[in-house]
């Protein structure tokens, strides 16, 4: 094969939307075969990926999203402040960050199907000890913000990245179905929690939780089916990447946009309990529509920024839009303003998460260090993410319980974040004739 063909082929199947760090080649049949440089792009095994890839989104992102019910079960039993119990979330979903990173790497080292087994167990095994805890903090600490974080981080990105092997025209599509799974699970979880609890009692409602997710981890780790790919070692980190001034402003309007992002759904269920005055049983079905809205907006904006506008500009846009919902639900007053609000906030949000991935690839010129770039975006978000509910849960006890200024808080960082963002597409436009 022409060195040009491997160039070709190293670029298809490492510029995804993912975490990769490391090219991916694949591995000849015999010892005088030419390299298989396409993904198949189509078939039963390289679309059943996506199950194993969907599930273990709705077990690490989907369950971290859907904190907000247990947010609010916590404050009401427990009389915890609302900043105290927000750390757990936060960091349930700044491990998912993290460890993900990693687990991306050793996922390119052929250890897939181990990574998948071990976070699904650490994510059931938080579950089931979060159904043990008595009250005391550190307990709902330790189970639900490291269990569940660690097993997630260890067993999304692994899944995810396996998707983009098997996928090259279809990759998008198939890694925005594969995204979705964060939105079944903020459904599926909150819901059993919220609707079994009065019937079976707490403990044994977040039980369901787990034994739903042991059934559904067994299928995925069952039709999880990694290609057999050889591996050129990239750079674990790259500091120089800092130096690319339109990356960097990216990454800076990023930070702000995660540091607020999580916190308008962690909050909407106890905004519509304490201050629209629902129903605890009531006040989930807010949680269930933002996350239902969210799925098809996933694959609508993905297919708006291939064929029209770019992924930065989609991400920057739909990230002010995001914003200005959060001022506008310092004007929501009523229960029908409140249905109304999760709908759009909802769609909007969606699209927001959905595009980021892919956003971030844009800036990567070398394959090489598609993983590494990406990798580091995703771990300064993190930090965000860990910082954000607990800054915003703060402002709540400081003002009374009054969620005015959080709600300014949050519209003020966001849209800050999403001009950052359009400035960064503007930046590497003067660069390249690329669509950003």
């Amino acid at each position: 094969m022409s060195q040009r063909s491997t160039e070709k082929s190293q670029y298809d199947l490492g510029l995804t939307g993912v975490l990769e760090d490391e090219t991916v080649v694949p591995v000849p049949t015999t010892s005088s075969a030419a390299f298989v440089d396409e993904p198949p792009d189509g078939g039963w095994v390289a679309w059943s990926q996506i199950i194993p890839g969907h599930i273990a989104n709705m077990m690490s992102w989907g369950y971290g999203t859907g904190f907000s019910v247990f947010q609010l079960y916590y404050k009401e039993t427990y009389h915890f402040p609302t900043a105290q119990i927000s750390w757990v979330g936060s960091i349930q979903i700044f491990l998912c960050f993290l460890v993900g990173m990693i687990s991306g790497r050793l996922s390119d080292a052929g250890y897939s199907r181990l990574l998948y087994a071990s976070g699904a167990t650490l994510t059931i095994f938080g579950m089931f000890m979060t159904s043990l805890v008595d009250g005391t903090y550190w307990q709902i600490l330790l189970a639900q913000g490291f269990c569940n974080g660690i097993g997630g981080g260890l067993m999304f990105m692994p899944a995810t990245a396996n998707i983009t092997t098997y996928f090259k025209k279809k990759r998008s599509l198939a890694v925005a179905f594969n995204g979705c799974g964060s939105s079944t699970g903020a459904i599926l979880f909150p819901a059993v929690v919220q609707f079994l609890t009065p019937q079976i009692g707490f403990p044994w409602a977040v039980r369901v939780c787990g034994f739903i997710s042991m059934f559904l981890a067994t299928i995925g780790f069952c039709l999880l089916k990694p290609r057999k790919l050889r591996r050129v070692p990239a750079p674990i980190l790259d500091w120089g990447a800092f130096r690319n001034v339109p990356f960097t402003t990216f990454c800076a309007g990023a930070f702000l946009i995660y540091f607020s992002l999580f916190t308008m759904l962690i909050y909407i269920n106890s905004f519509a309990r304490e201050v629209i005055g629902l129903s605890q049983l009531e006040s989930i079905n807010f949680v269930l529509i933002t996350n239902a809205v969210a799925m098809p907006a996933r694959p609508i904006f993905g297919y708006l920024a291939d064929r029209y506008i770019g992924a930065v500009n989609t991400f920057g846009l739909s990230c002010i839009g995001l914003g200005i919902m959060a001022f506008g639900w310092m004007g929501v007053h009523k229960r029908a303003d409140m249905y109304a609000y999760s709908v759009i906030m909802g769609f909007v949000n969606g699209a927001a998460q959905g595009i980021f991935s892919s956003a971030v690839s844009t800036f990567v010129h070398d394959v090489r260090k598609m993983g590494t770039w990406i990798g580091m975006a995703f771990a300064l978000c993190g930090f965000a993410t860990l910082a954000g509910p607990p800054t915003m849960g703060a402002i709540i006890d400081i003002c009374g319980g009054k969620y005015l200024w959080a709600q300014l808080w949050v519209g003020v960082t966001i849209v800050a974040g999403g001009i950052l963002i359009l400035v960064s597409a503007r930046l590497a436009k003067r660069k390249s004739d690329k669509t950003f």
